[in-house]
């Protein structure tokens, strides 16, 4: 595929009279793991004084509630925008599907709140039917490479691994830190089954427009939805699949992989990069403002 560079566009205000829906990631658009980014919090009220319906939807493998009430300590509050659509969400809808799982958490102990309420029992991997991922034990320290021998073990016993969050990595302040993305990725690899809760796959953008249809008395058109990311992979190539428009955040977890020497991003790199992963987004913002 071949691909061109899009407009760079300087602030949301100039487009958004094009959108009714804004789903807007949160990782490295609206903050970077410690602190909102300037100017994000007031796109997005803004956009929702122009009339558009803004939902953070994140491959967070959290309920909707947790990640709302993280953010928020960021200082994303919730007074701007609508609601949260998360990869932890998909993840109990999958869960929810399969009454009585014997569960295998794969990731830190922060993520379990995402099994309240289930009819499931967490097991140790000998018991298990069933492996949910949603990162490292110890995404501080730990390495991809080093869950390989139990993704192995589990492929000979045959077992599915929700993950639930296909983000390879994501920005924590200054450093990046693996994601259950980069686990299941080599499950893949050695031919594990792989279910995966969040973005660029549908179901996340199914529940965001129901939602969405909910909050505004009636659907919503494709066509006047933007899906506003920093990962190609996920935010880009989700909004691509979906039939939506997408805006890329050039400051976010690729921010070094595009700068150039005048510290803006570089045009050739990003054309590069674009046709590798095969996406074309409606147009480029080094960060989101208003």
């Amino acid at each position: 595929m071949t691909s061109t560079v899009p407009p760079t566009i300087d602030g949301l205000r100039s487009i958004i009279s094009r959108y009714d829906l804004l789903l807007c990631d949160l990782w490295g658009v609206m903050h970077n793991g410690v602190n909102a980014i300037p100017g994000a919090n007031d796109a997005v009220i803004h956009a929702r004084e122009a009339g558009a319906t803004v939902l953070m939807i994140s491959n967070a493998p959290r309920p909707g509630p947790v990640v709302a009430k993280q953010i928020e300590g960021y200082g994303v509050p919730k007074a701007v925008y609508d609601d949260v659509v998360s990869s932890g969400d998909v993840t109990r809808e999958e869960l929810i599907a399969r009454p009585g799982a014997k569960v295998f958490h794969i990731g830190p102990q922060r993520d379990l709140p995402n099994y309240e309420g289930l009819d499931l029992t967490l097991v140790d991997f000998d018991h298990a039917d069933l492996i949910v991922c949603s990162g490292p034990f110890n995404d501080a320290q730990d390495q991809p490479e080093q869950y390989r021998d139990l993704l192995t073990r589990a492929k000979a016993r045959g077992l599915t691994l929700i993950c639930a969050n296909p983000d390879l990595v994501v920005e924590r302040g200054h450093r990046l830190v693996w994601c259950a993305g980069s686990l299941a990725a080599i499950y893949d690899e050695i031919g594990g089954k792989t279910i995966y809760a969040g973005k660029p796959h549908p179901e996340i953008y199914e529940i965001a427009l129901r939602r969405t249809a909910k909050l505004r008395g009636k659907p919503v058109d494709r066509k006047r939805v933007l899906a506003v990311g920093d990962g190609l992979k996920t935010d880009i190539l989700g909004a691509m699949k979906n039939g939506f428009d997408s805006l890329f955040i050039a400051r976010g977890i690729h921010a070094a992989d595009f700068a150039g020497e005048d510290g803006n991003h570089d045009n050739e790199k990003l054309q590069e990069a674009f046709a590798k992963a095969g996406v074309a987004p409606t147009g480029i913002m080094r960060e989101f403002v208003w």
